[in-house]
């Protein structure tokens, strides 16, 4: 599921980095004549309460070493005063940025999950750094809050259940589609004079509009059931919608063959209708070059 999630926070990172550098300069003015470490940290325990899922709170110096005791809802992340976190993305891109910023995703030293880290810096009216104010958030948390369909909620959950559904019902066509080709094919026997050029047509059709189905119903268990890089580059997704078109392609290409032979057999005055169809499927070969030339030409741009 880690896939899914950080790719899940690339989608809501800039709200959720506006929504806590808000609420941090909400309570705590970032240029201050002489910035109080008792009232930042007052500040903390108010903004606390608004985010009452946020690991902890906790307050660095200007050369990065926490000075305060992270102030948190669970007593065990209550601590790391003295630590030295200079080295954190955290205080090095406040730092260099001179704003509110938002890391990415990272285990946390406290509970070894992913977390993401608003880092806020405070300077006096001499515009020198004094503090740096940090809020830890679990990204499971911050996916709830900012992310409206994302992980546990009500509606990503039945979203699953759904599309297993779905994909359960059409594996089974698929697989209903793949034993009637098979059993039409030795029908007649495996004896070649018993073998009908028609039932190898619908054979094949049968086999082919089995694969486009399979394929199908492959894409949408691995992206929408088990998360799997649900946003795939752009060559992948166009790569599984090329197979299935060129897989109905054929398979109407091969129906289209079988109805000319059939037509000048038995009914010639019919034959337009072949014909139809083969023009049909040229115009689908048309679609899919343009389709393919589009791709071309998104990717050299």
């Amino acid at each position: 599921m880690l896939p899914k999630e950080i790719d899940q926070f690339a989608q809501i990172r800039v709200k959720a980095r506006a929504y806590l550098c808000f609420l941090l300069q909400r309570y705590i003015p970032n240029y201050l004549v002489e910035p109080s470490l008792d009232s930042i940290i007052n500040a903390l325990k108010i903004l606390k309460k608004e985010l009452p899922s946020a690991e902890a709170f906790y307050i660095l110096d200007k050369k990065g070493t926490q000075i305060i005791d992270a102030i948190s809802n669970n007593q065990a992340y209550r601590k790391g005063k003295g630590l030295n976190r200079s080295q954190r993305a955290y205080y090095y891109r406040a730092v260099k940025e001179k704003r509110c910023v938002l890391t990415d995703p990272y285990p946390s030293l406290l509970t070894n999950d992913l977390t993401i880290t608003a880092s806020y810096p405070i300077y006096n009216d001499k515009k020198e750094l004094q503090y740096i104010v940090c809020i830890d958030i679990s990204l499971k948390y911050a996916l709830k809050i900012f992310h409206p369909t994302s992980i546990d909620s009500i509606f990503g959950n039945i979203s699953k259940i759904s599309y297993t559904a779905f994909t359960l019902v059409l594996f089974l066509i698929a697989a209903l589609l793949f034993l009637r080709g098979i059993m039409s094919i030795f029908s007649y026997g495996v004896h070649l004079e018993n073998l009908d050029v028609k039932n190898i047509f619908e054979s094949t059709i049968l086999i082919t509009l089995s694969l486009a189905i399979f394929d199908l119903v492959k894409t949408l268990f691995e992206e929408e059931v088990l998360g799997h890089n649900v946003r795939k580059e752009t060559s992948d997704i166009h790569k599984t919608m090329i197979r299935f078109l060129g897989s109905i392609i054929i398979a109407l290409s091969i129906e289209a063959l079988m109805l000319v032979f059939k037509f000048a057999i038995i009914g010639p005055e019919k034959i337009v209708y072949a014909v139809l169809l083969v023009f049909s499927v040229t115009m689908l070969l048309f679609g899919l070059s343009y389709y393919l030339k589009s791709i071309k030409r998104s990717v050299d741009e």
